[in-house]
């Protein structure tokens, strides 16, 4: 093999949160596979690259991961730069290390570029911390989620027993994710809050609680989302329009 893959972070949208790593690797690049939300202006930093969508959307046809796993195999033994962009982080919800232990497999080179994962960028689009001093000391990410063909996991065992939340690929199940949180033992009176198109001028922020998630959900647009539940969002749970420092929240009522 004479190729290295990199397993690049593109972030939650924005192509200014790019780190400057992942930027120098797009220009280098000989071939660029990548994920179906990743920005147009973040792909033509990859100018002498040829881009490959191999993109998975919820309910759309996507490319097997096993078929993506074999043409970077192939990539690696014609080019000396190949480029695995990644939506946010690739080691979370990115499904990196089936990708890794194929590379690995064929004896190809992977090093992993690190991005901003969308629970931090949706943090940051409502000014709101996970962590909060005396009040929130942990933070669980997960997803409900599951494969075809995988067991179904109890997600909502961890989700209840940390102080802070980040439910990622949330938006499309949300009157069962709130089911499953008020059977977990999580109070309907708990804050939490939608944040669709994360770090973008499109973003959208819809803040509920747990007990009213699926009417909440109704005021997405179809957007990649993000749910963040816990106290620390109180201050956004509040009855009608409000605005949190500079960012717009509409509430559902």
């Amino acid at each position: 093999m004479n190729g290295t893959v990199y397993l690049v972070g593109a972030g939650p949208g924005d192509p200014d949160l790019l780190t400057m790593r992942a930027a120098r690797l797009l220009g280098r690049a000989d071939i660029v596979f990548h994920d179906a939300l990743v920005h147009d202006d973040t792909l033509a930093l990859a100018s002498r690259a040829r881009l490959v969508a191999v993109g998975k959307r919820c309910g759309r046809l996507s490319t097997a991961q096993r078929f993506i796993n074999k043409q970077l195999i192939d990539a690696a033994r014609h080019h000396d730069v190949v480029v695995r962009l990644k939506g946010g982080d690739p080691m979370l919800f990115g499904r990196a290390q089936e990708e890794i232990d194929a590379l690995l497999g064929a004896g190809v080179v992977v090093k992993v570029v690190p991005g901003i994962s969308a629970a931090l960028s949706a943090s940051a689009d409502i000014c709101q911390s996970l962590t909060e001093r005396g009040s929130s000391r942990s933070v669980t990410f997960v997803t409900p989620r599951f494969g075809r063909g995988q067991v179904q996991h109890d997600w909502a065992r961890p989700a209840s027993s940390a102080d802070t939340v980040a439910l990622y690929m949330a938006s499309r199940q949300a009157g069962e994710i709130s089911a499953g949180l008020m059977a977990a033992g999580v109070p309907g009176s708990r804050p939490a809050v939608f944040v669709e198109n994360a770090s973008l001028a499109s973003r959208n922020v819809v803040a509920t609680r747990v007990g009213e998630l699926q009417s909440a959900a109704k005021e997405l647009g179809g957007g990649p989302t993000l749910l963040l539940v816990g106290d620390v969002y109180a201050g956004l749970a509040l009855s009608g329009q409000q605005e949190v420092r500079h960012n717009k929240i509409r509430v559902s009522a």
